[in-house]
């Protein structure tokens, strides 16, 4: 009895050592989890201390500004709120909000007429800051025109088209901006890129949830006359931007400088490295046309549809923004290094099958895997906003590495008009399908048709592929001729904020 009584006592201090190291160990455990947890939260402003060392703090905030404010939270509230206005105050057609929704393209369309400004007519010496100013008082305007009650349908329209036409004119007087830093960084191309995209899906999420609840508070009209704020945003970084002032030229130097533009702009776009990408972007955007109205309409009807309420619609809505930075975040960590035929390849394929969730929603299939709505199509529209931001990424960043230096904003523009007309006729070719299959306010009977016809046409886009280049973000695409700097204009480039010991 003694010997055992010994051998506890003999075995307790080494219990005791054990029981030490395991909590020691325990403990360096929990220590490792916090520093990667604070590691992982500080990684996104690390990213950000480390862009604005390399790209200027000024530039980095003028993006911020314009994607998170301008197009990020004024753009997708605008989508909604736009939405509502048609459906409720003018009482119109999905069909017809389509047609109407397309000549929103038409500022986006003009983008090369806005960068052909930016570049070569400098207003009193400046190139960016009078037209972001510019931007800003056209857009507050135009919003605050909208609190008439029920004004004629061609003066709404051209209300939001000025809308549109101010959120483009500074979209293009960044763009500028990012397509020169792009070239002279060309390892931060998708850097520049994914802080687009991270802004805009970010303010995107604020626009989204609120626009829901406040067309509930204050009715459509009301909600639109609130796009001033965010637009107004756009006057104060017109005024607090630095920008070095660029000496008068004469008429006729002006006048050489656009043709020399235009005829350079030409001379690219005959490049097969520059036209058979463009065309790959604008048919893989054109093809899958556009039912969004109809969707818009049947989510809300309470007899065929799910009879969705105006503040959770918002929330579908912001919970696809969400989306839109996981598909940033993706991209980025994965995909930002990939060849861009690949990365595009892939994006189309995965576009189709988000297409076929749509056509299971409409369907009502969910319901019978015993999905409720309220479920399924949050799973629908994150799955979606993912898969349309990896396919726009590298679309964005390609055509960042397709502008010659020189007329790098004029010729970013031209490809994104490319872009804008394929958005275009997108929604008009979608307009012209729920016409011809009848989808109307209260009939949804085809709804289902126009969505199969489009997830074919999604899914005949990969047989383009090859227009798509195999060459990857850092490599030159365009040649060597096209990307020497003549550094005349490279101070006028340097995009600061105004301290305020300057001002004073």
């Amino acid at each position: 009895m003694a010997t055992r009584v010994e051998g506890s006592q003999e075995m307790r201090p080494l219990v005791a050592d054990f029981m030490l190291v395991d909590r020691e160990d325990q403990e360096t455990v929990k220590k490792d989890g916090c520093s990667r947890l604070v590691g992982l939260l500080n990684e996104p402003f690390e990213w950000l201390r480390m862009l604005c060392g390399e790209l200027e703090t000024g530039f980095v905030f003028a993006v911020i500004l314009v994607y998170g404010f301008s197009q990020g939270f004024a753009a997708s509230f605008f989508r909604v709120v736009s939405d509502y206005y048609w459906k409720d105050v003018q009482q119109v057609q999905p069909s017809a909000v389509q047609l109407y929704q397309g000549l929103y393209a038409l500022p986006w369309i003009l983008k090369p007429a806005w960068g052909l400004l930016t570049d070569v007519f400098p207003i009193s010496g400046y190139k960016r800051r009078p037209y972001f100013v510019l931007a800003g008082c056209i857009g507050s305007v135009c919003a605050l025109l909208l609190l008439q009650k029920k004004p004629p349908i061609l003066f709404a329209l051209s209300t939001l088209i000025g809308i549109s036409t101010a959120i483009s004119i500074a979209d293009v007087t960044i763009d500028a901006c990012i397509a020169r830093n792009s070239i002279k960084h060309p390892a931060l191309a998708s850097d520049m890129q994914s802080l687009c995209g991270f802004c805009s899906s970010t303010g995107a999420i604020l626009g989204y949830s609120s626009s829901g609840i406040l067309v509930r508070i204050l009715g459509a009209q009301g909600a639109l006359a609130l796009l001033t704020f965010p637009l107004a945003m756009l006057v104060a970084l017109g005024f607090t931007l630095n920008e070095s002032k660029t000496s008068s030229r004469p008429d006729r130097q002006v006048f050489m400088m656009v043709n020399g533009a235009l005829r350079n702009m030409i001379q690219t776009m005959k490049c097969p490295e520059v036209w058979k990408p463009s065309l790959y972007m604008f048919l893989s955007i054109a093809l899958s046309y556009s039912t969004h109205e109809g969707h818009f309409y049947w989510y809300t009807d309470p007899k065929a549809g799910p009879a969705f309420p105006k503040e959770f619609v918002g929330i579908i809505y912001a919970i696809g923004a969400v989306g839109s930075i996981l598909g940033v975040i993706l991209y980025q960590k994965v995909f930002k290094d990939y060849p861009f035929r690949t990365v595009l390849f892939l994006a189309q394929l995965l576009y189709f099958v988000s297409g076929m969730l749509d056509l299971t929603f409409v369907l009502r299939l969910n319901l019978r895997l015993g999905l409720p709505d309220y479920m399924f199509v949050v799973i629908e529209e994150m799955s979606g906003r993912i898969v349309s931001r990896l396919r726009w990424m590298p679309m964005m960043v390609l055509s960042t590495r397709l502008c010659p230096l020189g007329i790098e904003g004029t010729f970013f523009a031209l490809l994104m008009c490319i872009d804008s007309i394929g958005w275009l006729c997108s929604k008009w070719s979608g307009s012209l399908a729920l016409h011809l299959l009848k989808v109307t306010r209260t009939n949804f009977k085809n709804l289902w048709l126009a969505v199969l016809i489009r997830n074919i046409l999604r899914i005949s886009t990969l047989a383009l592929i090859f227009l798509v280049p195999k060459a990857g973000p850092t490599d030159a695409l365009l040649p060597s001729q096209m990307l020497e700097a003549d550094g005349s204009d490279e101070k006028d480039e340097r995009l600061q904020l105004v301290s305020m010991n300057d001002r004073a």
